[in-house]
């Protein structure tokens, strides 16, 4: 076999550059510092901080000429050169440690969550979760068959999806690829009801999906048992880097189970000081919250909450009980996909908040 030559400096960028395509269309490159999307000054995150979240919800806030705004991001987003600084420039601190990522396919006996009559919670993989509630399926986010070859799935999935329940609901928090998979999405019938914020239509139509319900920030889908309420969050959107980010909206969701507890989920986000107003609003139970892709700081922190600010969400939230979601299976950051969940650990101890966390790994169900 003839041996590979090592890449020239412009083999490297080009290819380097594709990567970084392949990324953006994920969520690393907060695009919505680009010009087209810049939001007017007047829903800029200062003018809107003495604003409550539904006071920005009902006059609309979040909703641009041609696309969404996200009423909460400071002035200075990152973009594409920084993104380049990231991949090229920047020092890797944690480059030694990815040989410790361990490869971890879940493996999960569906019977007894079939079987069982109240509520259960099975991580699945990524920030793919499967909510039981008396009877009824709800899918949140699932990506199961992974990313562009870019990205190693550390956590294949290693169980007979025929084998799952089938949704009756599938919730989706935003556009990005690691979130809205059409690949997964076309296991499923194509009348499965999906859930999602404003938008996404070319996305479900292309795939047969039309049994959708839409919601804006702080609109309800009621089914007379449960309630799922979409909420706003710190994030952003993009599918499609030609026509820009924000053609969607993103958010969290609360659902109020028919089972009895209350379950706040994040989404992607950047801690916000909305997380307050949400804690005061309504009772959580369990907050299940995406921790990862947080590493380097300079570079994330507009898009995703690092492990001391989940503690901070946690407080805010006033959460009973919680687990995190987003880590171990691709990397999408600097840090290995096995750091999160114990810095966060580290970040609860220090916080004297150790007995909110449930230690939750791929294919674990909790039952209520």
């Amino acid at each position: 076999m003839t041996p590979l030559k090592p890449k020239t400096r412009r083999e490297f960028m080009i290819a380097a550059t594709r990567r970084g395509l392949n990324l953006a269309l994920l969520s690393m490159i907060p695009f919505s510092g680009c010009s087209h999307a810049e939001p007017p000054q007047e829903n800029s995150a200062a003018t809107n901080n003495n604003m409550t979240l539904e006071q920005i919800a009902q006059q609309k806030r979040h909703h641009g000429k041609d696309r969404f705004i996200n009423p909460f991001a400071p002035s200075g987003k990152k973009g594409f050169s920084d993104f380049l600084k990231w991949k090229l420039f920047s020092e890797n601190h944690f480059r030694e440690q990815y040989a410790d990522e361990p490869l971890n396919p879940v493996k999960i006996d569906w019977v007894p969550i079939v079987n069982y009559e109240g509520l259960s919670v099975t991580f699945i993989n990524h920030a793919s979760v499967l909510i039981r509630d008396a009877g009824v399926s709800i899918l949140l986010d699932p990506v199961f068959f992974g990313l562009f070859p870019t990205f190693k799935n550390f956590t294949p999935i290693a169980f007979d999806i025929d084998t799952m329940p089938k949704p009756d609901h599938v919730l989706i928090t935003h556009g990005h690829y690691d979130h809205l998979d059409k690949d997964t999405l076309s296991v499923f019938d194509p009348n499965t009801h999906v859930i999602t914020p404003l938008g996404y239509d070319s996305v479900f139509s292309s795939i047969g999906m039309k049994n959708r319900t839409q919601l804006d920030w702080f609109d309800a889908f009621d089914d007379g048992k449960r309630q799922i309420i979409l909420l706003p969050c710190n994030h952003w959107t993009m599918r499609n880097p030609i026509i820009g980010p924000n053609r969607n909206l993103w958010g969290s969701y609360l659902i109020k189970t028919a089972s009895g507890p209350t379950i706040f989920i994040s989404g992607d986000t950047a801690y916000f000081e909305g997380f307050k107003e949400i804690g005061e609003r309504y009772h959580i139970d369990l907050a299940i919250l995406s921790v990862g892709a947080y590493e380097p700081r300079w570079f994330m922190k507009q898009s995703h909450m690092n492990p001391a600010e989940t503690v901070q969400a946690v407080k805010d939230l006033k959460a009973e009980k919680m687990f995190i979601v987003h880590w171990g299976t691709f990397r999408l950051g600097d840090e290995p996909v096995h750091v999160p969940p114990e810095e966060v650990r580290r970040e609860l101890q220090k916080a004297n908040m150790s007995d909110r966390l449930l230690n939750v790994n791929h294919g674990d169900t909790l039952y209520f």
